[in-house]
């Protein structure tokens, strides 16, 4: 059904190996997409920017933009740095104006957040997190990140959160020393899909469901959500990614162990309604990350 009181608004999800366009104005009501790959960053945000001008010239009344990127980014709306990838997480990325690059060639209102922000905003409006005013959205795929809604707004001070790059305790006896090139074995540098590819020698789709490896990724998983829950204390966590949608099995080992670490120290019965239902896939799928840029672009067209 189309709503026609909502804006018509542009989403764009930067990923690591894509980028993912809608045009619409809810999930839906998605009246175009297309799929860029990630490559260098200006042929990349070309690429983007032809698709949006196309879209532009073929729909009228186009009212915002949203980009979902890969970080990390600095989201201070008064710093000169505003809207720049700031480190170097994807090889000639570091120190490139998204926000600028995308909103100033467009000329149009912009709305920018991190990829797991946006795909946590998406969650709640119309996701596995309808009704919940604290929520994490943790995503495993290229990287590890972490989205936190707390009392109702997301969770951003000096920058975004960043908790995949925590280092958690690790299963006794293993050494392997990760992949992450600021800290080794943080999460991200041992549980991302890379990370996995990395340690197995081949592709983490690939690996064999009954790999040891996979229990090593979900122990990380498992101390991660545990860190979130006595963080932040969310109403429920939402795990995705291509890494974590791609292994439904690994959903269910990261719960199993997660309520072994907390060892009955919180009663999650009483609290959230069980492991199974406080540690969940999105609702969305694959499209939480696509659908939170136009999440996005539907609250910059509304400011």
């Amino acid at each position: 059904m189309r709503l026609e009181a909502t804006p018509l608004v542009c989403g764009v999800e930067l990923g690591g190996s894509k980028c993912a366009c809608l045009l619409g104005r809810g999930p839906d009501d998605i009246l175009a997409e297309a799929m860029v790959p990630t490559a260098a960053p200006a042929a990349t945000l070309a690429r983007i920017s032809s698709v949006l001008e196309r879209w532009r010239a073929e729909h009228a009344g186009i009212a915002a933009i949203g980009v979902a990127s890969f970080g990390p980014l600095d989201l201070r709306q008064a710093s000169r740095t505003f809207g720049h990838i700031t480190a170097a997480a994807k090889r000639g990325w570091a120190g490139i104006d998204v926000a600028g690059v995308i909103g100033t060639r467009q000329g149009l209102p912009l709305g920018l957040n991190t990829d797991v922000n946006a795909a946590l905003l998406a969650e709640g409006r119309w996701g596995a997190g309808v009704g919940f005013k604290d929520l994490a959205y943790v995503t495993v795929g290229t990287g590890v990140g972490v989205g936190l809604l707390v009392g109702g707004r997301l969770a951003v001070g000096c920058s975004h959160p960043e908790l995949g790059h925590i280092r958690v305790p690790r299963v006794t006896g293993d050494t392997w020393p990760g992949i992450c090139s600021y800290h080794g074995d943080c999460l991200e540098g041992i549980a991302s899909g890379p990370a996995i590819s990395a340690r197995a020698g081949m592709p983490a789709e690939a690996l064999p469901s009954d790999s040891p490896i996979w229990e090593l990724v979900a122990h990380a998983l498992a101390q991660l959500t545990q860190t979130i829950l006595l963080s932040t204390a969310p109403g429920r966590i939402l795990i995705g990614g291509g890494v974590a949608q791609g292994r439904p099995e690994l959903l269910s080992r990261v719960r199993h162990l997660m309520a072994a670490s907390l060892n009955g120290y919180l009663d999650l019965e009483d609290l959230t309604g069980g492991i199974h239902q406080y540690v969940q896939p999105p609702g969305l799928g694959r499209r939480a990350g696509p659908l939170g840029a136009l999440a996005l672009g539907l609250d910059a067209a509304t400011r």
